[in-house]
C-alpha cells in the first residue's frame, strides 16, 4: 500500500480504540492494526465493574466490541494484522507486517503490556474464573474469601495488602524466603493480620471445583519437593508485566523494562510524530480507564502535531 495515511494506530485495547474514536472524529481517517489479540488484555477478562458508564458491569470482550463499533462508526479502518517492524528514521514512517508495507505521517503506539504468568495450562483455562493478574480489577469479587498472591516483589505486596480490603485471608506464595520487594512494602505486608505466608513454595497446578472456578492450588515445597494442596477461592499472579514494546527497542526512549518514555503530561515520545498511550507507557496504573484516557490524549496530540507540520 503506497498511499500515506495521516495516522496509523498500532494496538486495539482501550487505548487504541479510544485513540481511533478521537482521530476519526478529527477526520484523520485512522488505520488501526488490531494485532493477534484484538481488544488486548480485556479479552481475557470476565466482569469489568470499574469502568464508568457500566453500572451493572460488563464483560471485557463485550466492552471492547463496543469500543471497536464506536471507532468504526466514525470511519476508522481496521486491519487484522500485526505490525512487525517500523522505520522511525524515514518520513513518512514505514511500517511492515507479514502482508504488506504501510506509511503514515504520525503513528500512535497502543500495544499494551502483558501480565507475566506462570505458564500453566490451568492458569490459562481459569483466567477470569478465580485466576487474575489484577487485584485492582478483580479484588471486589472476593468478599470474605480466601485467596493466594504469587510473587515476591513490590507488586505482590501491594496486591496482597489491597486484597485484604475484601478477602478474609490472603496468602503470599513465594519461591524463596527473601524478597525483591522493598523493605517498607514487606514490613507493611508482615504487619497485616489478614496476610499469611507460604514461603519456599511454587505453584504446580490450579484446580477448579464443580462450579468451574478455582477451588484448590497445588504448591510444591522447594526444600522438600513435597506437594501440598491449598484450598482457596482465587489466585492472583503478581510477578510483573512486560510492555509490548520490543519492536521499538533502540528506536525510541524507554526504561530498562521496556515502558516507553513520554514527555510529562503528554503522549509525545522521543521521536517526533510518534506517540505512545496505554499500558505500553504506563508502569503505574495499568487500568482500562487510564488507557482510554491516554488514548484520547494521543489522538489530540497527533492531530495538533500534524496541524503544526502542515503550517511549518
Amino acid at each position: 500500500m503506497s498511499d500515506v495515511r495521516e495516522v496509523i494506530i498500532i494496538g486495539s485495547g482501550p487505548a487504541g480504540y479510544t485513540a481511533a474514536i478521537y482521530a476519526a472524529r478529527a477526520n484523520l481517517k485512522p488505520l488501526l492494526f488490531q494485532g493477534m489479540q484484538p481488544g488486548g488484555q480485556l479479552t481475557i477478562t470476565t466482569d469489568v465493574e470499574n469502568f464508568p458508564g457500566y453500572p451493572k458491569g460488563v464483560l471485557g470482550p463485550e466492552m471492547m466490541e463496543e469500543f471497536k463499533a464506536q471507532a468504526e462508526r466514525f470511519g476508522t479502518e481496521f486491519q487484522f494484522e500485526e505490525i512487525l517492524e517500523i522505520d522511525t528514521q524515514t518520513r513518512p514512517f514505514v511500517l511492515k507486517s507479514d502482508f504488506g508495507e504501510y506509511k503514515a505521517k504520525a503513528v500512535i503506539i497502543a500495544t499494551g503490556a502483558t501480565a507475566k504468568l506462570l505458564g500453566l495450562e490451568s492458569e490459562k483455562k481459569l483466567m477470569g474464573h478465580g485466576v487474575s493478574a489484577c487485584a485492582t480489577c478483580d479484588g471486589a469479587f472476593f468478599p470474605d474469601k480466601e485467596v493466594l498472591v504469587v510473587g515476591g516483589g513490590d507488586s505482590a505486596m501491594e496486591e496482597a495488602n489491597f486484597l485484604t480490603r475484601f478477602a478474609k485471608k490472603v496468602t503470599i506464595v513465594h519461591r524463596r524466603e527473601t524478597f525483591s520487594a522493598s523493605k517498607i512494602m514487606v514490613d507493611r505486608a508482615q504487619a497485616n493480620p489478614k496476610i499469611a505466608w507460604a514461603l519456599n513454595r511454587t505453584v504446580k497446578d490450579i484446580h477448579a471445583g464443580e462450579d468451574g472456578k478455582v477451588a484448590t492450588v497445588s504448591l510444591v515445597n522447594t526444600q522438600t519437593n513435597e506437594v501440598e494442596e491449598h484450598a482457596c477461592d482465587g489466585i492472583f499472579i503478581a510477578i510483573g508485566h512486560k510492555p509490548n514494546s520490543d519492536m521499538f527497542r533502540g528506536k525510541v526512549d524507554m526504561n530498562d523494562v521496556g515502558y516507553i518514555h513520554v514527555k510529562p503530561g503528554t503522549t509525545y515520545t522521543s521521536v517526533p510524530g510518534l506517540f505512545a498511550c496505554g499500558d505500553v507507557a504506563d508502569a503505574v496504573y495499568r487500568q482500562a480507564i487510564t488507557a482510554a484516557g491516554t488514548g484520547c490524549m494521543a489522538a489530540i496530540d497527533a492531530e495538533r502535531w500534524l496541524e503544526n507540520q502542515s503550517h511549518a
